[in-house]
C-alpha cells in the first residue's frame, strides 16, 4: 500500500479514514505528507510532518555502537546531544503560486527573536528536513563554523565532513552535527543561503554564554554582560540558568516522544 489515489486504500474520502503499518527501517531522518490531489496546495498548507527512526546499538560494535548509541533516545548517550528538529517551509500568501514567506519550522524569523539558546561545549544535533513547496531547492548556511552532514541520517559516519552549506531539493532531508567549542560567547546566525529566503524569514541565531568558573557553586552559565536578552534589573546569572533548563527541558521532552 503506497498511499497514493488509486493504489489501495491510499484516497481518504471526508469522514473516513485507513491505518498504515510498516516496519520502521531505515534508521535516520524521515518525512511523511499527504498525497492527494491538489498535491501542490495540501504540502503547501502543511499536510506533511517529520519522524525519527534511532539505529539499534545492539546490532553495531565498537565506534559504530557508540554513534548509534549517542542517537537512540531510550540510551543515556544521547542525552549528552542537543537535538532540535528543523522543517524548512514557506507560504503562499496571496495564491500566486509564488512563496512571500520563508522559515523554519514555521514562524519566519522566530529564532531571530528568540535565538536558540545552547552550550558551546555541548554536540549539537539537527534534523534537517526541506518541504518548501514552489522553489525546487532550499538551503542551510552556518555562520562561523562547519558541520558533519549525514544524508538522511541513514549512516552513523558522515556523508560529508566540515561544511558550512547544504542544498535540498523538496523532501530531502538529513543530520547536521557541529560543536561550538572553544568559540567566543554570543549570537551567531544560520540561514538559507539564497538571500530572498533570508530576507523573507528563513534565518536565525544561535546563542550561547560563558561557563560559570569553577569557584561559582550554582550549575549553568554566565551571559554577557550586555546581552539584549536580560530583563531590566534581573540577575544575569539567574536568568541564563532558566534558559538553560529551559533547553535541557526541551531535550528532555524531544527524547520522551
Amino acid at each position: 500500500m503506497d498511499g497514493v489515489p488509486g493504489v489501495g486504500a491510499g484516497m481518504i474520502e471526508p469522514g473516513g479514514s485507513t491505518v498504515y503499518e510498516f516496519d520502521a527501517l531505515p534508521f535516520g531522518c524521515h518525512l511523511y505528507h499527504c498525497h492527494a490531489i491538489p498535491l501542490t496546495r495540501h504540502i503547501h498548507k502543511g499536510l506533511y510532518g517529520a519522524f525519527i527512526v534511532d539505529p539499534e546499538p545492539e546490532r553495531q560494535t565498537g565506534e559504530a555502537r557508540r554513534l548509534a548509541a549517542s542517537r537512540n533516545h531510550l540510551y543515556p548517550e544521547s542525552q549528552a546531544v542537543y537535538e532540535m528538529a528543523m522543517v524548512m517551509n514557506a507560504f503562499d500568501t496571496n495564491f500566486d503560486a509564488e512563496n512571500e514567506v520563508y522559515a523554519a519550522n514555521t514562524v519566519a524569523f522566530a529564532y531571530m527573536d528568540r535565538p536558540i539558546p545552547i552550550r558551546r561545549d555541548q554536540l549539537q544535533r539537527i534534523y534537517l528536513v526541506n518541504i518548501t513547496e514552489f522553489d525546487p531547492i532550499n538551503s542551510f548556511h552556518l555562520h562561523a563554523n562547519f558541520f558533519d552532514y549525514f544524508d538522511h541520517g541513514t549512516t552513523l559516519m558522515p556523508t560529508l565532513r566540515t561544511v558550512d552549506t547544504i542544498m535540498k531539493c523538496q523532501a530531502q532531508r538529513g543530520i547536521l552535527e557541529f560543536s561550538f567549542e572553544g568559540f567566543e560567547p554570543g549570537r551567531y546566525m544560520f540561514h538559507a543561503h539564497q538571500s530572498e529566503f533570508a530576507e523573507l524569514g528563513w534565518m536565525g541565531f544561535s546563542r550561547f554564554c560563558h561557563e560559570r568558573g569553577p569557584r561559582e557553586q550554582a550549575p549553568g552559565l554566565l551571559c554577557e554582560p550586555d546581552d539584549p536578552h536580560h530583563r531590566p534589573g534581573g540577575d544575569a546569572a539567574a536568568l541564563c540558568d532558566q534558559r538553560s533548563a529551559g533547553a535541557d527541558r526541551r531535550l528532555a521532552d524531544f527524547s520522551a516522544h
